[in-house]
Protein backbone atom coordinates (compact mmCIF):
# COMPACT_ATOMS: atom_id res chain seq x y z
CA UNK A 1 0.00 0.00 0.00
CA UNK A 2 1.25 3.73 -0.84
CA UNK A 3 0.12 7.21 0.17
CA UNK A 4 -2.35 9.00 -2.59
CA UNK A 5 -0.30 10.92 -5.34
CA UNK A 6 -0.29 14.35 -5.48
CA UNK A 7 -2.42 15.49 -8.84
CA UNK A 8 0.47 17.67 -9.50
CA UNK A 9 2.23 14.84 -10.51
CA UNK A 10 4.68 14.94 -7.28
CA UNK A 11 4.93 11.61 -5.97
CA UNK A 12 4.27 11.75 -2.01
CA UNK A 13 6.53 8.94 0.27
CA UNK A 14 5.11 5.50 1.03
CA UNK A 15 3.73 4.25 3.66
CA UNK A 16 6.54 2.73 5.07
CA UNK A 17 8.26 5.90 4.93
CA UNK A 18 5.53 8.36 6.55
CA UNK A 19 5.00 5.54 9.81
CA UNK A 20 8.63 5.26 9.66
CA UNK A 21 9.03 9.06 10.41
CA UNK A 22 5.78 9.41 12.41
CA UNK A 23 7.33 6.22 14.70
CA UNK A 24 11.25 7.98 14.84
CA UNK A 25 9.53 11.30 15.98
CA UNK A 26 7.26 9.29 18.52
CA UNK A 27 10.11 8.13 20.17
CA UNK A 28 12.55 10.95 20.11
CA UNK A 29 10.07 13.11 21.61
CA UNK A 30 8.15 10.95 23.83
CA UNK A 31 4.65 11.20 22.39
CA UNK A 32 2.24 8.82 21.67
CA UNK A 33 1.17 7.34 18.69
CA UNK A 34 -3.12 8.41 19.50
CA UNK A 35 -1.67 11.59 20.42
CA UNK A 36 0.21 12.40 17.55
CA UNK A 37 -2.91 11.45 15.66
CA UNK A 38 -4.80 14.12 17.72
CA UNK A 39 -2.58 16.78 17.58
CA UNK A 40 -2.00 16.96 13.64
CA UNK A 41 -5.70 15.91 13.05
CA UNK A 42 -7.71 15.38 15.90
CA UNK A 43 -7.45 11.17 14.68
CA UNK A 44 -6.00 9.21 17.53
CA UNK A 45 -6.32 6.39 15.45
CA UNK A 46 -4.47 7.87 12.17
CA UNK A 47 -1.07 5.73 12.95
CA UNK A 48 -3.26 2.52 13.63
CA UNK A 49 -5.26 3.26 10.31
CA UNK A 50 -2.04 3.65 8.35
CA UNK A 51 -0.55 0.47 10.15
CA UNK A 52 -3.02 -1.21 9.05
CA UNK A 53 -2.93 -0.34 5.61
CA UNK A 54 -5.64 2.70 5.42
CA UNK A 55 -5.16 5.17 2.72
CA UNK A 56 -5.40 9.07 3.64
CA UNK A 57 -5.32 12.18 1.81
CA UNK A 58 -2.86 14.32 0.12
CA UNK A 59 -4.24 17.08 2.71
CA UNK A 60 -3.69 14.60 5.53
CA UNK A 61 -0.37 14.02 4.39
CA UNK A 62 0.61 17.61 4.25
CA UNK A 63 -0.54 17.92 7.57
CA UNK A 64 1.65 15.52 8.75
CA UNK A 65 5.06 16.77 7.19
CA UNK A 66 4.05 20.06 8.29
CA UNK A 67 3.63 19.03 11.97
CA UNK A 68 6.98 17.16 11.72
CA UNK A 69 9.05 20.04 10.10
CA UNK A 70 8.09 22.02 12.86
CA UNK A 71 7.91 20.31 15.67
CA UNK A 72 10.88 17.67 14.83
CA UNK A 73 13.62 17.17 17.46
CA UNK A 74 16.57 19.02 17.20
CA UNK A 75 19.59 16.45 16.84
CA UNK A 76 22.33 15.96 19.60
CA UNK A 77 25.00 18.67 19.96
CA UNK A 78 28.22 17.36 18.85
CA UNK A 79 29.87 18.51 21.88
CA UNK A 80 27.13 15.66 23.75
CA UNK A 81 29.29 12.05 24.18
CA UNK A 82 27.27 8.81 23.74
CA UNK A 83 27.03 6.60 27.17
CA UNK A 84 29.30 4.02 27.00
CA UNK A 85 29.82 0.90 28.87
CA UNK A 86 32.71 -1.33 29.45
CA UNK A 87 32.48 -5.58 28.17
CA UNK A 88 31.96 -7.67 30.95
CA UNK A 89 33.56 -11.42 30.21
CA UNK A 90 33.18 -11.22 26.58
CA UNK A 91 29.43 -9.44 26.89
CA UNK A 92 28.81 -6.07 26.03
CA UNK A 93 27.19 -4.40 29.08
CA UNK A 94 24.72 -1.83 28.62
CA UNK A 95 23.87 1.12 30.00
CA UNK A 96 22.98 1.40 33.54
CA UNK A 97 20.50 4.76 33.44
CA UNK A 98 17.20 4.34 31.53
CA UNK A 99 16.50 7.09 29.29
CA UNK A 100 12.74 8.68 29.29
CA UNK A 101 10.19 6.52 28.18
CA UNK A 102 12.15 3.52 30.08
CA UNK A 103 10.55 0.48 30.11
CA UNK A 104 7.69 1.00 32.67
CA UNK A 105 6.81 -2.54 33.45
CA UNK A 106 9.81 -2.99 35.21
CA UNK A 107 9.25 -0.49 37.97
CA UNK A 108 9.11 -2.50 41.20
CA UNK A 109 7.05 -0.96 43.60
CA UNK A 110 4.40 -0.01 41.31
CA UNK A 111 4.41 -3.63 40.45
CA UNK A 112 4.23 -5.26 43.38
CA UNK A 113 1.53 -3.11 44.39
CA UNK A 114 -0.86 -3.29 41.47
CA UNK A 115 -0.03 -7.74 41.71
CA UNK A 116 -0.88 -7.20 45.58
CA UNK A 117 -3.57 -5.29 45.14
CA UNK A 118 -5.28 -6.56 41.62
CA UNK A 119 -6.27 -9.81 40.86
CA UNK A 120 -4.84 -10.36 37.37
CA UNK A 121 -2.71 -12.83 38.36
CA UNK A 122 -5.37 -15.19 39.55
CA UNK A 123 -7.57 -14.13 36.59
CA UNK A 124 -4.85 -14.92 34.07
CA UNK A 125 -4.27 -18.33 35.62
CA UNK A 126 -7.54 -19.39 35.46
CA UNK A 127 -8.19 -18.52 31.94
CA UNK A 128 -4.57 -20.23 30.63
CA UNK A 129 -5.64 -23.43 32.56
CA UNK A 130 -8.88 -23.71 30.34
CA UNK A 131 -6.42 -24.76 27.54
CA UNK A 132 -5.03 -27.53 29.94
CA UNK A 133 -7.34 -29.62 28.27
CA UNK A 134 -6.39 -28.88 24.92
CA UNK A 135 -2.92 -30.21 24.75
CA UNK A 136 -1.97 -33.45 24.08
CA UNK A 137 1.64 -34.08 25.26
CA UNK A 138 3.79 -37.04 23.68
CA UNK A 139 6.87 -38.47 25.95
CA UNK A 140 8.99 -38.21 26.86
CA UNK A 141 7.40 -35.10 28.68
CA UNK A 142 4.98 -31.94 28.83
CA UNK A 143 6.56 -28.86 27.85
CA UNK A 144 5.42 -25.47 29.14
CA UNK A 145 7.33 -22.23 28.39
CA UNK A 146 6.74 -19.08 29.92
CA UNK A 147 7.01 -15.86 28.53
CA UNK A 148 7.67 -13.07 30.90
CA UNK A 149 7.18 -15.47 34.66
CA UNK A 150 7.03 -12.37 36.72
CA UNK A 151 7.27 -13.21 40.46
CA UNK A 152 5.62 -16.61 39.76
CA UNK A 153 2.39 -15.87 40.82
CA UNK A 154 0.61 -17.10 37.50
CA UNK A 155 3.64 -20.11 37.00
CA UNK A 156 2.60 -21.60 39.88
CA UNK A 157 -0.97 -21.99 39.37
CA UNK A 158 -0.82 -23.36 36.01
CA UNK A 159 1.99 -25.68 37.35
CA UNK A 160 -0.73 -26.70 40.49
CA UNK A 161 -3.75 -27.15 37.51
CA UNK A 162 -0.78 -29.15 35.19
CA UNK A 163 -0.31 -31.51 38.15
CA UNK A 164 -4.42 -32.44 38.73
CA UNK A 165 -4.58 -33.29 35.45
CA UNK A 166 -1.32 -34.90 34.47
CA UNK A 167 -0.05 -36.13 38.07
CA UNK A 168 2.43 -38.73 37.03
CA UNK A 169 3.67 -37.06 33.82
CA UNK A 170 7.26 -35.62 33.71
CA UNK A 171 7.31 -31.68 33.29
CA UNK A 172 9.58 -29.59 31.15
CA UNK A 173 8.99 -26.00 32.27
CA UNK A 174 10.97 -22.74 31.12
CA UNK A 175 10.70 -19.51 32.84
CA UNK A 176 11.93 -16.26 31.00
CA UNK A 177 12.56 -13.54 33.31
CA UNK A 178 15.13 -10.17 33.34
CA UNK A 179 14.36 -9.15 36.36
CA UNK A 180 16.66 -10.44 39.30
CA UNK A 181 13.81 -9.37 42.07
CA UNK A 182 11.16 -11.62 39.90
CA UNK A 183 13.50 -14.21 39.88
CA UNK A 184 14.12 -14.32 43.18
CA UNK A 185 10.22 -14.51 44.47
CA UNK A 186 9.22 -17.24 41.85
CA UNK A 187 12.24 -19.22 42.84
CA UNK A 188 10.22 -18.99 46.83
CA UNK A 189 7.30 -20.48 45.12
CA UNK A 190 9.20 -23.27 43.62
CA UNK A 191 9.83 -25.72 46.69
CA UNK A 192 6.36 -26.43 47.12
CA UNK A 193 5.77 -27.29 43.13
CA UNK A 194 8.89 -29.16 43.15
CA UNK A 195 7.41 -31.46 46.09
CA UNK A 196 4.14 -31.98 44.71
CA UNK A 197 5.07 -33.03 41.47
CA UNK A 198 8.78 -34.50 41.80
CA UNK A 199 8.96 -35.32 38.13
CA UNK A 200 9.58 -31.90 37.40
CA UNK A 201 12.73 -30.15 35.63
CA UNK A 202 12.57 -26.58 36.28
CA UNK A 203 14.53 -24.30 34.20
CA UNK A 204 15.03 -20.32 34.77
CA UNK A 205 16.74 -17.74 31.95
CA UNK A 206 17.43 -14.22 31.20
CA UNK A 207 17.41 -14.61 27.25
CA UNK A 208 15.81 -12.84 24.78
CA UNK A 209 12.07 -13.75 23.09
CA UNK A 210 14.12 -15.30 20.02
CA UNK A 211 16.84 -17.18 22.21
CA UNK A 212 14.81 -18.27 25.18
CA UNK A 213 12.71 -21.35 24.17
CA UNK A 214 16.13 -22.78 22.77
CA UNK A 215 18.62 -21.89 25.72
CA UNK A 216 20.67 -20.72 23.05
CA UNK A 217 22.16 -17.21 23.09
CA UNK A 218 22.17 -16.12 19.19
CA UNK A 219 25.44 -13.72 19.44
CA UNK A 220 28.11 -15.39 19.54
CA UNK A 221 29.79 -13.43 22.11
CA UNK A 222 26.95 -13.84 24.22
CA UNK A 223 27.38 -17.45 24.04
CA UNK A 224 31.04 -17.53 25.36
CA UNK A 225 29.72 -15.99 27.96
CA UNK A 226 26.43 -17.75 28.62
CA UNK A 227 26.62 -19.31 32.34
CA UNK A 228 24.92 -22.27 32.61
CA UNK A 229 24.13 -23.63 36.32
CA UNK A 230 22.51 -27.20 37.18
CA UNK A 231 21.48 -27.69 40.53
CA UNK A 232 19.74 -31.35 42.19
CA UNK A 233 17.71 -30.42 44.93
CA UNK A 234 18.82 -33.07 47.90
CA UNK A 235 16.02 -34.31 50.12
CA UNK A 236 12.03 -34.99 49.75
CA UNK A 237 10.46 -32.16 52.10
CA UNK A 238 9.57 -28.84 50.36
CA UNK A 239 11.30 -27.08 53.61
CA UNK A 240 14.28 -28.97 52.11
CA UNK A 241 13.63 -27.66 48.93
CA UNK A 242 12.92 -24.25 49.46
CA UNK A 243 16.31 -24.04 51.80
CA UNK A 244 18.51 -24.65 48.93
CA UNK A 245 16.72 -22.33 46.77
CA UNK A 246 17.42 -19.70 49.15
CA UNK A 247 21.09 -20.38 49.29
CA UNK A 248 20.93 -19.78 45.55
CA UNK A 249 20.59 -15.98 46.05
CA UNK A 250 24.42 -15.18 46.01
CA UNK A 251 24.44 -16.78 42.87
CA UNK A 252 21.53 -14.58 41.50
CA UNK A 253 22.66 -11.40 42.78
CA UNK A 254 25.93 -11.73 41.11
CA UNK A 255 25.21 -12.77 37.94
CA UNK A 256 21.82 -11.94 37.10
CA UNK A 257 22.08 -8.72 36.48
CA UNK A 258 20.69 -6.05 33.93
CA UNK A 259 20.95 -2.74 32.22
CA UNK A 260 18.96 -0.74 30.07
CA UNK A 261 18.92 -0.12 26.27
CA UNK A 262 20.08 3.19 25.81
CA UNK A 263 18.12 3.14 22.27
CA UNK A 264 14.41 1.23 23.34
CA UNK A 265 15.08 1.60 27.18
CA UNK A 266 14.19 -1.98 27.22
CA UNK A 267 15.94 -4.07 29.82
CA UNK A 268 18.96 -6.26 28.64
CA UNK A 269 21.22 -8.87 30.17
CA UNK A 270 24.26 -7.98 30.88
CA UNK A 271 25.48 -11.89 31.17
CA UNK A 272 22.96 -14.79 29.45
CA UNK A 273 22.29 -17.53 32.13
CA UNK A 274 20.52 -20.73 31.98
CA UNK A 275 19.96 -22.37 35.73
CA UNK A 276 18.11 -25.78 35.92
CA UNK A 277 16.63 -27.46 38.96
CA UNK A 278 15.46 -30.82 39.58
CA UNK A 279 15.32 -32.92 42.37
CA UNK A 280 17.98 -35.45 43.03
CA UNK A 281 16.13 -38.54 43.92
CA UNK A 282 14.61 -38.44 40.16
CA UNK A 283 17.87 -37.67 38.48
CA UNK A 284 16.95 -41.15 36.51
CA UNK A 285 13.82 -40.45 35.17
CA UNK A 286 14.48 -36.62 34.34
CA UNK A 287 17.65 -37.17 32.19
CA UNK A 288 16.18 -37.71 28.95
CA UNK A 289 14.41 -33.92 29.51
CA UNK A 290 17.24 -32.46 30.96
CA UNK A 291 18.90 -29.70 28.72
CA UNK A 292 21.99 -29.65 27.61
CA UNK A 293 24.60 -26.85 25.96
CA UNK A 294 23.82 -27.30 22.31
CA UNK A 295 21.48 -30.22 22.78
CA UNK A 296 17.78 -27.90 23.36
CA UNK A 297 14.33 -28.91 22.15
CA UNK A 298 12.00 -25.98 21.90
CA UNK A 299 8.64 -28.28 21.31
CA UNK A 300 5.80 -26.81 23.66
CA UNK A 301 3.15 -28.07 24.04
CA UNK A 302 1.95 -24.85 25.92
CA UNK A 303 3.29 -21.10 25.42
CA UNK A 304 2.55 -18.78 27.85
CA UNK A 305 2.82 -14.63 26.57
CA UNK A 306 1.09 -12.70 29.21
CA UNK A 307 1.98 -9.01 29.17
CA UNK A 308 5.15 -9.85 27.34
CA UNK A 309 5.06 -6.30 25.38
CA UNK A 310 4.65 -2.67 26.17
CA UNK A 311 1.17 -1.91 24.99
CA UNK A 312 2.23 1.28 23.36
CA UNK A 313 4.51 -0.51 20.97
CA UNK A 314 4.49 -1.07 17.30
CA UNK A 315 2.59 -4.31 15.97
CA UNK A 316 5.33 -4.59 14.14
CA UNK A 317 7.34 -4.95 17.17
CA UNK A 318 5.09 -7.14 19.43
CA UNK A 319 4.71 -9.57 16.39
CA UNK A 320 8.30 -9.85 14.80
CA UNK A 321 10.26 -9.38 18.47
CA UNK A 322 7.89 -11.57 20.67
CA UNK A 323 5.22 -13.66 19.53
CA UNK A 324 6.81 -14.86 16.16
CA UNK A 325 9.80 -16.56 17.82
CA UNK A 326 7.28 -18.42 20.32
CA UNK A 327 5.16 -19.45 17.94
CA UNK A 328 8.58 -21.53 16.11
CA UNK A 329 8.78 -22.96 19.26
CA UNK A 330 5.79 -24.90 19.12
CA UNK A 331 5.80 -28.22 18.55
CA UNK A 332 2.79 -30.24 16.54
CA UNK A 333 -0.65 -29.65 18.41
CA UNK A 334 1.11 -26.87 20.35
CA UNK A 335 -0.66 -23.76 21.75
CA UNK A 336 0.36 -20.23 22.45
CA UNK A 337 -1.93 -18.06 24.52
CA UNK A 338 -1.32 -14.74 24.63
CA UNK A 339 -2.62 -11.75 27.13
CA UNK A 340 -2.85 -8.41 27.07
CA UNK A 341 -4.64 -5.09 28.47
CA UNK A 342 -7.80 -4.50 26.13
CA UNK A 343 -8.68 -1.08 27.83
CA UNK A 344 -12.31 0.08 27.59
CA UNK A 345 -12.67 -0.28 31.75
CA UNK A 346 -12.76 2.10 34.48
CA UNK A 347 -8.80 2.12 34.36
CA UNK A 348 -8.60 3.78 31.26
CA UNK A 349 -11.30 6.07 32.56
CA UNK A 350 -8.76 7.55 35.16
CA UNK A 351 -6.28 8.11 32.82
CA UNK A 352 -8.65 9.67 30.26
CA UNK A 353 -9.77 12.24 33.01
CA UNK A 354 -6.00 13.33 33.42
CA UNK A 355 -4.58 12.79 30.05
CA UNK A 356 -7.38 13.57 27.27
CA UNK A 357 -7.97 11.14 25.04
CA UNK A 358 -4.23 9.15 25.68
CA UNK A 359 -5.23 5.49 24.91
CA UNK A 360 -2.51 3.29 25.05
CA UNK A 361 -4.41 -0.13 23.73
CA UNK A 362 -4.00 0.80 19.78
CA UNK A 363 -2.88 -2.81 19.14
CA UNK A 364 -6.29 -5.40 19.50
CA UNK A 365 -5.59 -9.57 19.37
CA UNK A 366 -7.02 -8.92 15.58
CA UNK A 367 -3.99 -6.56 14.50
CA UNK A 368 -1.39 -9.19 16.80
CA UNK A 369 -2.86 -12.14 14.45
CA UNK A 370 -2.51 -10.66 11.37
CA UNK A 371 0.64 -9.28 12.10
CA UNK A 372 2.16 -13.00 13.02
CA UNK A 373 0.74 -14.10 10.18
CA UNK A 374 2.78 -11.63 7.90
CA UNK A 375 5.23 -12.49 9.82
CA UNK A 376 5.91 -16.41 9.55
CA UNK A 377 4.92 -15.93 5.73
CA UNK A 378 4.33 -19.56 4.13
CA UNK A 379 4.53 -21.38 7.08
CA UNK A 380 1.51 -19.07 8.91
CA UNK A 381 -0.44 -22.18 6.65
CA UNK A 382 0.78 -24.99 9.40
CA UNK A 383 -0.79 -22.19 12.26
CA UNK A 384 -4.58 -21.96 13.45
CA UNK A 385 -4.67 -18.07 14.86
CA UNK A 386 -7.88 -17.91 16.94
CA UNK A 387 -9.29 -14.63 18.06
CA UNK A 388 -12.03 -16.23 19.56
CA UNK A 389 -15.29 -13.93 20.57
CA UNK A 390 -15.89 -10.94 22.73
CA UNK A 391 -17.05 -13.14 24.88
CA UNK A 392 -14.28 -15.25 24.89
CA UNK A 393 -11.61 -13.58 24.63
CA UNK A 394 -12.20 -10.52 26.77
CA UNK A 395 -12.33 -11.03 30.76
CA UNK A 396 -12.31 -9.19 33.57
CA UNK A 397 -10.54 -8.30 36.92
CA UNK A 398 -10.94 -6.10 39.97
CA UNK A 399 -8.74 -4.24 42.60
CA UNK A 400 -9.42 -5.60 45.80
CA UNK A 401 -11.62 -3.37 48.02
CA UNK A 402 -13.65 -4.11 51.45
CA UNK A 403 -17.97 -4.10 50.41
CA UNK A 404 -18.25 -0.86 52.28
CA UNK A 405 -14.49 1.07 50.77
CA UNK A 406 -16.55 2.74 47.64
CA UNK A 407 -19.78 3.31 49.16
CA UNK A 408 -19.00 6.46 51.61
CA UNK A 409 -15.91 8.20 51.52
CA UNK A 410 -13.29 6.67 50.07
CA UNK A 411 -9.75 6.18 52.17
CA UNK A 412 -6.48 7.58 50.49
CA UNK A 413 -4.79 4.40 50.43
CA UNK A 414 -7.61 3.05 48.36
CA UNK A 415 -7.34 6.13 46.17
CA UNK A 416 -3.51 5.67 46.18
CA UNK A 417 -4.05 1.94 45.13
CA UNK A 418 -6.37 2.76 42.32
CA UNK A 419 -4.48 5.68 40.81
CA UNK A 420 -1.13 2.99 40.80
CA UNK A 421 -3.31 0.35 39.44
CA UNK A 422 -4.55 2.59 36.53
CA UNK A 423 -1.03 4.07 35.93
CA UNK A 424 0.51 0.82 36.01
CA UNK A 425 -2.18 -0.77 33.67
CA UNK A 426 -1.83 2.23 31.13
CA UNK A 427 1.94 2.12 31.20
CA UNK A 428 2.42 5.73 32.02
CA UNK A 429 6.33 6.84 32.10
CA UNK A 430 7.77 8.53 35.48
CA UNK A 431 8.42 11.98 33.08
CA UNK A 432 4.78 12.22 32.88
CA UNK A 433 3.56 11.72 36.30
CA UNK A 434 5.35 13.95 37.55
CA UNK A 435 3.58 16.75 36.04
CA UNK A 436 0.29 15.89 37.23
CA UNK A 437 1.25 14.53 41.02
CA UNK A 438 2.34 18.37 41.91
CA UNK A 439 -1.54 18.91 42.84
CA UNK A 440 -4.64 16.69 43.75
CA UNK A 441 -6.57 16.69 40.15
CA UNK A 442 -5.60 12.76 39.91
CA UNK A 443 -6.68 11.74 43.38
CA UNK A 444 -10.20 13.49 42.26
CA UNK A 445 -10.12 11.89 39.05
CA UNK A 446 -9.87 8.62 41.19
CA UNK A 447 -12.40 9.01 43.51
CA UNK A 448 -15.05 9.98 40.48
CA UNK A 449 -14.42 7.30 38.75
CA UNK A 450 -14.30 4.79 41.83
CA UNK A 451 -17.42 6.75 42.78
CA UNK A 452 -19.43 5.96 39.38
CA UNK A 453 -19.01 2.41 38.93
CA UNK A 454 -18.42 1.41 42.63
CA UNK A 455 -15.30 -0.50 42.34
CA UNK A 456 -12.22 -0.55 39.67
CA UNK A 457 -11.61 -3.02 37.01
CA UNK A 458 -9.62 -3.62 34.06
CA UNK A 459 -10.22 -5.90 31.10
CA UNK A 460 -7.80 -8.40 29.69
CA UNK A 461 -7.78 -9.79 25.81
CA UNK A 462 -6.48 -13.30 24.73
CA UNK A 463 -6.14 -15.42 21.32
CA UNK A 464 -4.78 -18.55 20.63
CA UNK A 465 -2.04 -19.87 18.24
CA UNK A 466 -1.75 -23.30 17.48
CA UNK A 467 0.43 -25.23 15.46
CA UNK A 468 -1.17 -27.91 13.22
CA UNK A 469 -0.83 -31.54 13.98
CA UNK A 470 1.02 -33.70 11.28
CA UNK A 471 -1.33 -35.80 9.16
CA UNK A 472 -1.00 -39.37 10.43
Amino acid sequence: MRIEERQSGVVAGTSDQILGEIREFCRATRTAESTFGRLVVNDGKLVSRLRDGARITTGTLDKVRAYLSEHRAAPPSPQSKPSTAKAVNGVAAVADIAPPGFRFFDNRQKYLLFVSTCSEKTEIANRVSLELGNLQPAPPALRLFDAGVGDGTVLSRVMRALHARFPTMPLYVVAKEISFEDVRMMLEKMADRLFEHPATVLVVTNLYYAEAPWLTPRSATAAQGLIWKDVALTGNTAHGFAEQIGELEGFLTENWRAGISPTTGNPLYTRPIVLTLRREDHSFLLDPIMPRPGRVMADYDLVLASQPYRARASVEFKASKVVTPLVRALRPGGRLIGIHSHGHDPGIEIIDQVWRGDDPFMTDRYAILRQVKHELGAAARHYNFNASSDARSIFRYHMHTLPDEVSGPIGTSTLFAAWNAAIYVAQIEDVRLSEVVRDGRYLEATDRVLKKHGGLWFNDETYVISRRRAPA
